[in-house]
C-alpha cells in the first residue's frame, strides 16, 4: 500500500465558530485541549514565528510516548478553517497536514479534524487493518471533546 492516508473525526460544539477558532489558530492554546498534552508532564514546548495564524510555530520534545516534532500554521480563514503542517522527528519521522473546518449554524458549530499525509512504514502496515484510523481517530475524538469543554465553559 502506497500513497496517502486520511483520518477524519467531527463533533458538534454548542458554541459559535468565532469562539472555537481562536483555540485552534493560536498554538499557545493547544495546552488546554490537545489530546496529547497529558503524555508527558515534563514536555518541553517552544513557540516561534507569528503569535498566531500563518507562520505560528510550536515545537515539542518529550518522553518516548510524546516524541518530538513541530507544528506550523500554514493557512487560516477566520473563523472557519485552520491548516497546520505537522512534522514528527521522534519516535518516527513523518509529515502530515491537519485541517480543522468549523461550520456554524445558528450558534452551534460542527468541527471536523482531518489529517492527511504520506504513508509511513507503520501506517502502511496498520492502515489496511484499520488500526491507524482507530488509533489516531481515538486521539482526535479525545481532542475534539476537550475542545468542546474548553470553548463552552
Amino acid at each position: 500500500m502506497s500513497g496517502t492516508y486520511r483520518v477524519t473525526r467531527s463533533t458538534t460544539i454548542a458554541a459559535p465558530a468565532a469562539r472555537i477558532y481562536p483555540h485552534i489558530v493560536d498554538l499557545h492554546r493547544w495546552v488546554d485541549w490537545s489530546p496529547w498534552e497529558d503524555l508527558d508532564p515534563a514536555l518541553q514546548r517552544t513557540y516561534s514565528g507569528a503569535e498566531q495564524g500563518p507562520g505560528a510555530r510550536y515545537a515539542w520534545s518529550g518522553n518516548r510516548k510524546a516524541g518530538a516534532g513541530e507544528m506550523e500554521v500554514v493557512d487560516a480563514t477566520q473563523p472557519s478553517r485552520v491548516s497546520i503542517r505537522v512534522r514528527f522527528e521522534k519516535p518516527m519521522r513523518s509529515t502530515s497536514t491537519s485541517t480543522f473546518d468549523i461550520a456554524e449554524h445558528d450558534g452551534t458549530s460542527v468541527v471536523t479534524w482531518t489529517m492527511t499525509g504520506d504513508h509511513s512504514v507503520f501506517s502502511r502496515i496498520a492502515a489496511p487493518l484499520g488500526l491507524f484510523d482507530r488509533i489516531l481517530g481515538k486521539d482526535f475524538e479525545k481532542g475534539l471533546s476537550r475542545l468542546a469543554d474548553t470553548t463552552t465553559r
